[in-house]
């Protein structure tokens, strides 16, 4: 097969669970120890271990022959300087790609799915027998993309964050968070465990279990005053969110299309008190219409996103985190 491009492809790969026990461990014997004798199978490690190892080493033959190849290991993603030209393969979950697509700008992103048999995949379309031609497809142009919509987070201090499925505003340990949140000229002082802003990509993950949950409450409480309560919640509901029948059961179906001109957010757990409100907990977030966070928390608070906990923005007393639509987009090949 001949090389087509002399431009950079990058794979994207993770460490699998025996990677990671033996950087705790030292050694794969004493992780296998370990896990053996909590009554764990190590043996299933060790099979998803190979699987992905092989998976790795065909990858790379692929993308030697056809471009230039650089592989990097995920924790590498926050530093490393993408190219413009660049051409990226992900290897890996869902959550893989959505860390890798906040990093670019524009560049397409082809997801291979490593283990179908292990792993689900909203990103993942391609299988590692498709990855010759899709490659191909790509560096030639002849392969469609998909434009997905991106968060992004803005603070007053200067920093900047993006997301490609959510981002979390809270407590970093379990607790509350105390912040005022405004949107559309409303304005509330809040006690929450956190808000969630969720994109058309993510709104299949964190956003859907927070709706199911609330679905589950309202239907199992069986009154009318719940039923009520969330009526009133999903007043101002996205497309394809049902309301709520007056027997207290409703679709907490949440899915909008990846490329929506607007975001979701909810708000977790909302405490109503003497001095904190509860009347701005869901809602849509656009290019006119913002959400505007300012912290009273003088330690813990935080900003991250796509679940990547430790890398975060300190989210302290008066720092202002504005909530929009980011001015890029991720390039997902299809």
């Amino acid at each position: 097969m001949r090389r087509l491009s002399e431009n950079k492809i990058i794979l994207v790969t993770r460490p699998t669970r025996v990677a990671e026990l033996k950087r705790r461990f030292s050694t794969r014997m004493q992780a296998k120890f370990y896990v053996s004798h909590l009554g764990q199978d190590f043996t299933d490690y060790e099979r998803e271990d190979e699987h992905y190892a092989t998976a790795v080493r065909e990858a790379q033959q692929t993308i030697d022959e056809l471009g230039r190849a650089q592989v990097i290991d995920r924790s590498f993603l926050t530093n490393y300087v993408f190219g413009p030209k660049d051409i990226v393969v992900v290897l890996g979950q869902d959550g893989l790609v959505a860390n890798t697509v906040k990093y670019l700008n524009g560049q397409p992103v082809i997801g291979v799915n490593p283990d179908p048999a292990r792993w689900d995949g909203q990103l993942l379309p391609f299988q590692m027998r498709d990855l010759a031609k899709v490659l191909s497809e790509v560096i030639e142009r002849r392969r469609p993309t998909k434009a997905v919509t991106m968060a992004k987070a803005t603070l007053n201090t200067g920093e900047v964050m993006y997301a490609v499925n959510d981002i979390f505003i809270g407590p970093r340990t379990h607790g509350s968070a105390r912040y005022n949140i405004s949107i559309g000229g409303r304005t509330n002082s809040q006690s929450s465990s956190g808000v969630i802003v969720s994109t058309g990509v993510g709104s299949t993950g964190w956003l859907k279990s927070l709706l199911t949950g609330a679905a589950g409450i309202v239907q199992n409480a069986g009154s009318q005053t719940a039923v009520k309560v969330q009526e009133e919640l999903f007043a101002k509901h996205p497309p394809q969110l049902k309301k709520p029948a007056t027997h207290a059961t409703f679709s907490a179906r949440s899915e909008f299309p990846w490329d929506a001109d607007y975001l979701c957010f909810t708000v977790r757990e909302p405490f109503p008190s003497k001095t904190t409100q509860a009347s701005i907990v869901f809602g849509r977030i656009t290019s006119k219409e913002p959400l505007v966070l300012v912290s009273q928390m003088p330690e813990q608070g935080v900003v991250f996103s796509d679940g990547i906990e430790h890398d975060f923005l300190e989210f302290r007393s008066g720092t202002r985190a504005t909530i929009s639509l980011a001015e890029k987009h991720g390039c997902l090949v299809v």
